[in-house]
């Protein structure tokens, strides 16, 4: 019974000719309504995340600047996206989206975000068309009110979780795992908890085994009780920033790779888009579309039941962050 997390608040106006793909989110939300893989009542607005969620990973300082327009010119160069108030809208409604499908996965099993996995935001600074990590937003919203014992976050999209490695990075309940293109963006790859450097141009069967070999066997060793799964579709071979040469049906086996372990499992998984940039935009939005799709033929199909105001603690987890 997904339950998808949109909101028209995250297309944005961009300059034209801009190489971020804003126009994906609304196209996705239409596109599986079209198919018939979603329905109207699946899908709710998030609303805007907590500045106290923000808080627990981004300095104050870092989230002034952001909410007030004062980054400087070479902070927004490497954003690579203009300041706006509809940026930090945007970012914000984002960010809620991965809160609210982490709290929706802890009742359902499953939580989709149709939008989110922004893992090149650092706790001081934003990279990468990233402002606020609402993986690791997410994260530390779980472990403050006791939610999760043990998170793992699966990152593959093709670019290394950077920010979210280097966040978590003295935090031992929260793993990271990042599966991405070793020589690519970011120049300076932080550590994960686990790495694994893909060469480049790495296809479909060769991928596929390398993640078949590792994820089950990292499941059994963090025994995580939450999850959260970055779906980047900038794996493809169609993609322009991102070097491997997976096809959309390889793409797919890897959403069923590892959805189908946390439904196997009864791990619940909250689902992040990630980066896509083929030169196509019917390109992104069909592999996209692919991963809920796959998590609707996996969890099937109910009304979305909207969750109670605030979440409930857990009595067996550890003390708050």
């Amino acid at each position: 019974m997904p339950c998808l997390a949109s909101s028209d608040r995250y297309s944005i106006q961009l300059p034209a000719g801009h190489r971020f793909p804003i126009a994906k989110y609304e196209l996705i939300r239409e596109q599986l309504l079209w198919q018939g893989i979603a329905q109207p009542v699946d899908i709710y607005d998030p609303g805007f995340c907590a500045e106290e969620d923000i808080l627990r990973v981004h300095t104050a300082e870092y989230w002034s600047k952001v909410k007030e327009l004062r980054l400087s010119p070479a902070e927004v160069r490497r954003l690579g996206l203009p300041q706006s108030p509809e940026l930090v809208r945007r970012s914000l409604s984002s960010a809620a989206g991965t809160v609210q499908s982490a709290r929706h996965a802890l009742r359902d099993g499953v939580g989709l975000s149709l939008a989110g996995g922004t893992h090149h935001a650092f706790a001081d600074r934003g990279e990468g068309f990233c402002v606020l990590n609402d993986l690791a937003i997410a994260a530390a919203h779980l472990l403050h009110h006791r939610q999760a014992r043990q998170v793992l976050i699966v990152d593959l999209d093709v670019h290394q979780g950077d920010g979210t490695a280097r966040i978590f990075r003295h935090e031992p309940r929260v793993f990271t795992f990042s599966m991405h293109a070793g020589a690519n963006y970011p120049l300076r790859k932080e550590q994960s908890d686990l790495d694994v450097a893909l060469p480049l141009g790495m296809t479909d069967d060769a991928y596929l085994k390398l993640l078949h070999d590792t994820l089950p066997d990292l499941v059994e060793r963090v025994k995580p009780d939450f999850m959260f799964y970055q779906a980047g579709v900038d794996v493809l071979a169609t993609d322009k920033l991102g070097k491997l040469a997976l096809t959309p049906a390889g793409c797919r086996r890897r959403d069923e790779l590892v959805l189908g372990l946390c439904h196997e499992r009864q791990l619940p998984v909250a689902v992040s888009m990630g980066g896509g940039y083929s030169e196509r935009l019917r390109d992104i939005v069909d592999a996209h579309c692919q991963t809920f799709a796959v998590a609707y033929a996996l969890w099937g199909h109910a009304p979305c039941r909207p969750l109670p105001p605030f979440p409930e603690t857990r009595s067996d987890a550890p003390a708050q962050v």
